[in-house]
């Protein structure tokens, strides 16, 4: 996993954005959620539960908690009463990415470089639109994977341009679990010394 400066990535455009009604729900709440210091990741509308507004959302430094979830439903929740853009009623959802994230920033890509990535393009990249394999390099304008899977034919290693994304997501395994324990209590820690030293001034 690569370390990422954080500082950098506070106003990074998302890669990967909804459509329809989705998009208008995500304009409404990503200021609040900027505001605040969150990021957002993804807003999906689903049919389960009758209808659940799910908000996935996450701290600058990539970590969240349930104290961060309560505090976004709680002021996203009035926002999105006024504006109020589902004519039904939902239950809102908000939850942290999980390990095996949605990738919708290029910093995503960046911090889990080693890690095994399942996407979709839009367009055809070396003749597929299904890639699997593990990050190895990242750059501005797209990512290299090494797939775990090489038909007759491919090279081993494929380079996807951030401009043909559709859709992306880590997949679980030992490594990642490791690694994004790890990352979340370096910034745990990160957190408290923060605190420590606020509380100092």
């Amino acid at each position: 996993m690569s370390e990422v400066t954080n500082a950098d990535h506070i106003n990074e455009p998302r890669l990967i954005v909804e459509t329809g009604l989705d998009q208008r729900i995500a304009a409404i709440i990503e200021p609040v959620l900027v505001g605040m210091d969150y990021r957002l990741v993804r807003v999906r509308l689903m049919n389960q539960n009758g209808l659940t507004l799910q908000v996935m959302a996450e701290r600058n430094d990539g970590s969240m908690n349930v104290q961060g979830c309560e505090e976004i439903s709680t002021a996203i929740s009035p926002v999105l009463d006024v504006e109020d853009p589902v004519d039904k009623a939902y239950h809102l959802e908000v939850s942290s990415p999980g390990i095996d994230r949605p990738m919708v920033r290029k910093s995503d890509f960046v911090r889990w470089t080693g890690h095994i990535v399942k996407c979709e393009t839009s367009i055809l990249v070396d003749n597929r639109k299904r890639f699997r394999g593990k990050i190895a390099d990242v750059n501005d304008d797209g990512f290299t994977i090494e797939r775990d899977q090489v038909a007759y034919g491919e090279e081993p290693k494929v380079t996807i341009p951030f401009s043909t994304l559709a859709d992306a997501k880590l997949i679980l395994t030992d490594d990642l679990i490791r690694d994004a324990l790890r990352a979340d209590k370096q910034a745990k820690a990160e957190a408290a010394n923060q605190n420590e030293a606020d509380e100092e001034e």
